[in-house]
């Protein structure tokens, strides 16, 4: 998946029809690029650091792409975006939206609300009442996303493992009609 330059983004993110679409194995470096911008772009918002991850190796990210649960916004050939859904062995049986990132040229776009929808499907499809996330309570931006996505605060709240000044909020959004 080729990049383009901010200049050459900003252009992508207004012209042809966007896709949303889960990673294989050939989206490997789509999805490296990606996921390395999110972590220099947004350092707080992630479990992981872009030095812990820059160097994962090739094998490593080939089975990222194919094994887990990845999806990418895309417009004409440019990757604007990614999320991720799983699960979280702290909370069995829930569904869980994980490493959501949109490029900054293509925020206020239609790629993050369909990012959102791509794991609220896969969950729902799953059997899923309820989507989950943490989000960390200084990236407001994403807190203001995901409430006008239709997520509540749980009440939940713990200490980032890998940085304990940071603060983490659990939200969930019904997936299905009361």
């Amino acid at each position: 998946m080729k990049r383009r330059s901010p200049t050459d983004s900003r252009d992508a993110a207004r012209s042809g029809e966007l896709v949303i679409r889960r990673t294989g194995t050939d989206d490997w470096l789509a999805l490296r690029a990606i996921r390395l911008e999110a972590l220099a772009d947004t350092p707080d918002a992630y479990g992981s650091t872009y030095e812990g991850t820059v160097d994962f190796s090739t094998r490593r990210w080939k089975a990222m792409a194919s094994e887990s649960r990845y999806w990418l916004a895309e417009r004409d050939g440019d990757v604007l975006g990614m999320v991720s859904g799983g699960f979280n062995d702290q909370h069995p049986g829930t569904h869980w939206l994980y490493g959501m990132y949109v490029t900054p040229l293509a925020r206020g776009s239609e790629a993050a609300p369909r990012l959102v929808e791509a794991v609220s499907d896969w969950a729902k499809g799953d059997g899923a009442s309820e989507l989950y996330l943490h989000v960390t309570a200084s990236v407001e931006r994403a807190r203001a996303f995901y409430q006008k996505m239709g997520f509540v605060e749980t009440g939940e709240s713990f200490t980032m493992e890998r940085n304990r000044t940071l603060q983490l909020i659990t939200m969930r959004r019904p997936l299905v009609d009361d």
